[in-house]
């Protein structure tokens, strides 16, 4: 699918695409004038266009078309989760965006290990247009700035249910807005427990098996 993104408003006309994404219909997809694309913007909306002329550093397109295709959940879901080691953090953001999370918060735990600066958040939100670009989502996954726990916890919206090992298992109710949150690779502590059962959270378990971090994200994410 020849999708490609910028955000820069859209409508109508002629648009011009440049910097990594012209090079990528450029020279990548190896698209000239007569192509047909789509744009998005992170709108929720998509633009039909055609490819009027293309150089090494830029594109021409005309847009045909404001069109409303909606790929969204019926109800908004949150995964909030302690971040894991190296690549896995791409995976996971990546498969949330595919299985149509609607925004992700980094937490930081008593066990956390990985603490990602802004520049490391940054890189996962181009991780978050990739995975839009594959697999035809209009709307971008809010990343979060990185958040204690014991802030989020109070301030979560919905149907609220930490994962943690044991759990007796819970039931989402149906098409409502949910907050699933997974602690680190030590889990949460008993007092995060403790601290997330008074502020009116839910125990939830996926099962007798203990998971990854970026397993139980997608687990949740199912639910």
């Amino acid at each position: 699918m020849n999708r490609f993104y910028t955000p820069e408003p859209l409508e109508p006309g002629e648009f011009v695409l440049d910097g990594p994404e012209a090079h990528h219909l450029v020279s990548v997809r190896r698209l000239g004038p007569g192509d047909r694309v789509t744009l998005f913007n992170g709108n929720g909306l998509e633009y039909p266009a055609e490819v009027v002329h293309a150089d090494r550093k830029r594109a021409t397109l005309n847009v045909f078309e404001a069109v409303a295709v909606d790929r969204e959940r019926a109800f908004p879901l949150t995964i909030a989760a302690a971040m894991p080691k190296g690549d896995r953090g791409d995976f996971l953001v990546e498969k949330l965006v595919e299985l149509g999370a609607t925004r992700f918060v980094p937490l930081l735990a008593e066990r956390s290990v990985v603490q990602p600066k802004e520049s490391r958040l940054e890189k996962l939100q181009q991780a978050v247009i990739e995975a839009s670009k594959q697999c035809g989502r209009n709307a971008l996954m809010r990343i979060d700035a990185l958040t204690r726990w014991s802030d989020f916890l109070t301030r979560a919206e919905g149907w609220r249910a930490i994962l943690h090992p044991g759990s007796s298992e819970a039931t989402a109710p149906p098409n409502a807005a949910r907050t699933f949150a997974i602690g680190p690779e030590g889990g949460f502590t008993e007092g995060e427990v403790a601290a997330a059962e008074a502020a009116g959270w839910v125990r939830f378990s996926i099962g007798p098996r203990i998971l990854r971090v970026e397993t139980a994200a997608i687990a949740a994410a199912c639910q």
